[in-house]
């Protein structure tokens, strides 16, 4: 599930339903779905190209259900308590599509079509192949990098990480000193990119700027296990190091050890 959360946007909610009851009616979900049941016991009408299943879903089952798939649940005699957690999968349309939009929207393609529209349908036919060719040949210099890079921005700024104890280490980090013991704090993340003179830090809801002729330094950090001295960080100096621990802390990658 970790790994899934690195690469596509995930959600989790929890359904708490009296007994004989129904949540939603008869519906599908646009992105994938799993179903964990904790409490009590619920009854799940789900369906195929087959035609429509019965499902009994009881505390420590579970069910995948695809994008798509139609589905509904109801309690018998029992309430029921169940988590889903949806998978918000990005797919190749996506990216492509964040591709073709800039285009699009570059190109002359707001004129308005003839008032007799089919009057001359091979005239027709003839200016829209010709738009088709002009967009297509705008495609194939597309800024594909650009995209790339914009993407990753969004996909690995735009989480919300679980920080625990975030607070209180951020209220506290100008108390931190050389032997104030820290470590990487659990549920953080970090990908490093590379911007000129600096390096840039995305760390799953924020971008931090450092500069780039410590960028081992950084990827020693997001590589080390357990705690260390926040005066003792490889590659600098006391000075240097304080800096960048309190730095780190603050930005909730690095936590202290109480």
């Amino acid at each position: 599930m970790a790994a899934i959360s690195r690469a596509h946007p995930c959600q989790a909610n929890a359904y708490l339903t009296p007994p004989g009851s129904q949540g939603f009616a008869l519906h599908s979900d646009s992105h994938d779905v799993i179903v964990f049941q904790t409490y009590g016991a619920k009854e799940w009408e789900v369906h195929d190209d087959a035609g429509a299943h019965q499902v009994m879903m009881t505390p420590g089952t579970s069910m995948y259900l695809p994008t798509g798939t139609p589905h509904m649940a109801r309690t018998q005699a029992t309430a029921s308590l169940h988590v889903t957690v949806g998978i918000n999968r990005y797919v190749w349309r996506d990216l492509v599509q964040k591709v073709i939009d800039p285009v699009l929207a570059s190109k002359d393609l707001d004129g308005a079509l003839p008032a007799e529209l089919f009057h001359d349908k091979h005239a027709l036919a003839e200016a829209l192949r010709a738009k088709v060719e002009e967009v297509a040949a705008a495609l194939t210099g597309a800024d594909v990098d650009g995209v790339l890079r914009r993407f990753e921005t969004s996909f690995a700024t735009g989480r919300q990480p679980v920080l625990g104890g975030g607070l209180l280490d951020r209220l506290a980090v100008d108390s931190i000193d050389a032997g104030t013991r820290i470590r990487r704090r659990p549920g953080s993340s970090m990908t490093l990119r590379d911007a000129g003179d600096t390096v840039e830090l995305l760390l799953g809801d924020r971008l931090v700027a450092v500069p780039s002729r410590i960028k081992g330094v950084v990827e020693g950090l997001a590589g080390r296990d357990g705690d260390f001295p926040a005066g003792d960080i490889e590659g600098l100096d006391e000075a240097g190091s304080l800096v960048l621990a309190r730095r780190l802390v603050r930005e909730g990658f690095l936590e202290v050890v109480q």
